[in-house]
């Protein structure tokens, strides 16, 4: 432990963000870095706990707490404190492929762990991961390190989200030649196109990519396998092959009206806007426009906060946030103890910004879409329902109904499992929950030589779990295709 009393000297304090009513002017990424001197306190209230539950990565009660990649915390907040730098992304990095994107996108299950935050404020492990990965490209230490041995093996990775990158870097650097199919027009998947700009600058992105390439990692973009691309050409083509393609399925709203214009699903309402803004700084007019319109959001998670954001930034009338379930407790309930993920109200960047504009928070509680109303084909309302969970099952409350004015209603109700035409290709099968099938604890499916990795494996998820999962399928590749394997 480099400062045995830090967690009694020091405060927590995040890193600073530009005003809500300032940042959304643009679609900037808004947080700002603490000083160095500022970074090494926060760093030394770290207490080296004799049981680290921050990397633990359990589940309790249905729910993942502490990282699911089990970053060392202790080991690198402590050389944070001490400055010994260098030593302390090695240890990250170690563990973990990309800080650069948990660091800004990750939830911080490390710090719904740590043993600070029973009785007080978590270390800022989340901040300290992002300072210690840029530091690492500021100074030159995150670059090419391309293998010096190579297996002679080929391995093919279809769609390049946070699993698909893993799995390729990690088996890169294995020394297996590996290509990455991507169906989109820029590599990163969920990255690039799933989490809006001001959360996730593209750059951060296309910065690890070009190391990838320098590294010898071949990516093909508009290569939809399935569709455009053979899945049975790529098959013998390769000694193996990882489907890494998400759960993009959306879930759909099953209501009177449906079918009017201006409803959207989230992916297809965030895909466009970034898309529209990387290509032309939305000159092109390709996406879907909220500006001055009244804008309803059906979800209540971190998409529909993005989409909110999204709304925001391009001048919509108003926003609604509809969210079924209760609205959350402020503090943790008895049933809820540490250190389970907190399950306790949120007020995100998205709702921040709302309250600032439109002076109060657009979430609207145990409610949703009881029916599309329309004029002339296009939206112009929606009737909304008051619901409540009766005996597990969810029923709507006589009486409730209100309608409220939507020029544009988006759907941010989650998803569903993976697009069917992938795993159809390849002759592998699907589960119920309409995800790829492998034996517990392994990420091998029925058909020969093919795995999968990520949400296509597991369901929707977070970015930190999608990375884990390829890291570990590329080891079970590597054992594979070499008979043995030395990753960790």
């Amino acid at each position: 432990m480099g400062k045995p009393t830090g967690f009694l000297e020091y405060t927590r304090k995040n890193n600073e963000s530009t005003e809500p009513l300032e940042r959304i002017k643009n679609f900037d990424e808004f947080h700002t870095f603490l000083s160095d001197a500022e970074r090494k306190e926060q760093a030394s209230r770290c207490m080296n706990c004799g049981v680290p539950f921050c990397q633990s990565g359990m589940v309790l009660s249905g729910m993942a707490t502490g990282c699911p990649l089990n970053n060392l915390i202790p080991e690198w907040n402590d050389d944070i404190y001490r400055g010994n730098l260098e030593n302390a992304l090695s240890r990250l990095l170690k563990t973990n492929n990309f800080p650069e994107f948990t660091g800004r996108v990750c939830p911080a299950l490390c710090e719904a762990a740590c043993v600070n935050g029973m009785d007080g404020s978590s270390v800022t492990v989340h901040d300290n991961e992002l300072f210690l990965i840029e530091y690492g490209y500021k100074n030159g230490l995150v670059k090419a390190a391309p293998p010096k041995v190579r297996s002679g093996k080929r391995v093919a990775v279809v769609g390049s989200g946070p699993s698909g990158l893993a799995v390729a870097d990690r088996l890169n650097k294995r020394g297996h030649f590996v290509t990455v199919y991507e169906k989109s027009d820029r590599v990163g998947g969920l990255l690039m196109y799933g989490i809006p700009n001001m959360k996730l600058d593209k750059s951060v992105i296309e910065r690890r990519i070009s190391i990838m390439r320098e590294e010898g990692v071949e990516f093909r973009t508009n290569s939809n396998v399935g569709e455009n691309v053979d899945a049975d050409e790529i098959v013998k083509s390769y000694d193996a092959v990882v489907l890494c393609c998400g759960a993009n399925e959306p879930r759909d709203l099953k209501v009177k009206g449906r079918e009017a214009d201006g409803v959207y699903f989230a992916v297809d309402f965030l895909t466009a806007n970034t898309k529209s803004l990387l290509d032309s700084g939305f000159a092109d007019k390709k996406y879907y426009d909220p500006s001055g319109k009244d804008v309803v959001i059906v979800g209540g998670g971190d998409t529909g906060n993005d989409c909110l954001g999204t709304c925001i930034r391009h001048g919509a009338k108003s926003v609604t946030q509809l969210e079924m379930m209760p609205k959350p407790p402020e503090k943790r309930l008895p049933t809820n103890a540490w250190p389970e993920f907190p399950r306790i109200l949120k007020t995100d960047y998205g709702q921040q910004e709302a309250i600032a504009v439109y002076g109060s928070d657009p979430r609207i509680y145990c409610t949703t879409v009881k029916e599309i109303i329309s004029e002339k084909g296009s939206i112009k309302a929606v009737k909304t329902v008051e619901v409540a969970f009766k005996d597990g099952a969810l029923s709507e409350i006589d009486g409730s109904e209100k309608t409220i004015p939507a020029d544009m209603l988006i759907i941010a109700a989650g998803f569903v499992g993976t697009k069917k035409y992938v795993p159809d290709s390849f002759g592998v099968e699907t589960s119920q929950r309409n995800t790829v099938k492998t034996d517990a604890e392994s990420f091998r499916t029925n058909a020969e030589k093919v795995f999968t990795a990520g949400d296509m494996h597991i369901g929707q998820s977070l970015v930190v779990r999608a990375i884990n999962e390829g890291r570990k399928c590329a080891k079970e590749v590597d054992e594979y295709l070499m008979g043995y394997t030395n990753m960790i």
